[in-house]
């Protein structure tokens, strides 16, 4: 019965226009760069002629009168936590502990506290050695020591601290 009445349907024959099967445009590039390659370092690299001085919407870091020295090892723990950005916290939280900060001396932990005032995209590429960090930075200890963090010669497996 269904195959009588499908016979019964005239046939259109009328040619029809190839179209597409899609209503989005194609995607010429992808928006979402992956970090690390060549067209993310290009997009993100600072001009030439800014490489020794600060961001240009910085601003200058609240002055800690009288804040003691386990007050200072407190919220350089929390503000190497709270960044905002997962690898970069993920970077300073494995390398500033709190067994770390206690062996810090204070002029370690003044240099480190101007360190985290730094953009986080700057501590994560000049920690990495993706590009070289300023003038101002180049013979800094606490650097040199998340560098060698950085590196993870061990091979450890990292996560971020518990709280």
């Amino acid at each position: 019965m269904f195959k009588s009445t499908l016979r019964n349907i005239p046939r259109r024959t009328a040619s029809c226009s190839t179209r597409t099967l899609t209503t989005t445009s194609p995607c010429r590039a992808d928006p979402w760069i992956l970090p690390n390659t060549p067209e993310h370092i290009k997009q993100t690299a600072p001009p030439e002629d800014a490489a020794d001085s600060p961001a240009l919407s910085t601003f200058p870091p609240l002055p800690r009168h009288g804040e003691t020295l386990e007050n200072m090892r407190s919220r350089l723990l929390y503000q190497v936590r709270k960044r905002g950005t997962l690898e970069t916290d993920l970077l300073l939280s494995t390398f500033a502990t709190r067994p770390v900060l206690d062996t810090m001396s204070v002029d370690e932990l003044a240099e480190f506290d101007k360190l985290l005032d730094e953009p986080d995209w700057d501590i994560y590429y000049w920690s990495t050695e993706k590009r070289a960090p300023p003038a101002r930075w180049q013979s800094s200890k606490i650097l040199a020591k998340l560098r060698k963090h950085a590196k993870n010669e061990g091979k450890e497996v990292r996560r971020m601290p518990d709280l």
